[in-house]
């Protein structure tokens, strides 16, 4: 039997304001990430320490699609949009990874954060989130998956991006 639940426009608010600030409680890798209601997308930003090579976020870039898209085909599913992109700064690298919502899956945000952390553990920016049990980070992730469920059928209208400061997870309208 399958259920669809439909919440209401101020849950709607809720759970992509929910999911954002879950996904920065359970993953400190992410250093922001957007919702943009147009596109119905989400976009994680991950920000390394140093200016990396240009020839390594070119290969890395290719890497993430790659087991994306691996990772959907498995899943039976194929995805609307995976845009990968960086930003080479005065002395730090951006590293912008946008998926869109309808095929998005917890596991996959877990995939894709996990790559980033493998390849470039020692450059990336992270807040370190030792205070939380491992009954928490699955109970996050059970979260992260529910109201991604949520947004695939509400499609809330606030374009909204949160971030970490000094141990606090901010999110804005923009």
């Amino acid at each position: 039997m399958y259920l669809q639940y439909k919440s209401k426009p101020q849950e709607e608010v809720s759970d992509s304001i929910g999911l954002l600030i879950s996904i920065l409680v359970r993953y400190p890798e992410v250093g922001t990430i957007n919702y943009d209601p147009i596109t119905q997308n989400l976009k994680f930003t991950f920000i390394f320490s140093c200016v990396l090579e240009d020839a390594d976020l070119v290969n890395f870039k290719k890497t993430v699609i790659d087991s994306i898209e691996i990772y959907n085909n498995l899943e039976g599913r194929t995805p609307t949009n995976i845009e990968v992109s960086y930003y080479l700064c005065d002395s730090f690298t951006m590293f912008e990874i946008s998926r869109d919502v309808g095929t998005l899956t917890q596991e996959e945000i877990s995939l894709t954060i996990e790559l980033v952390y493998i390849n470039f553990r020692q450059n990336l920016i992270t807040e370190e989130n030792d205070y939380l049990l491992e009954e928490d980070l699955l109970m996050q992730e059970e979260l992260i998956e529910q109201m991604l469920e949520n947004l695939k059928v509400s499609f809330p209208e606030k374009n909204l991006i949160a971030f970490r400061e000094e141990g606090r997870v901010l999110v804005f309208n923009k």
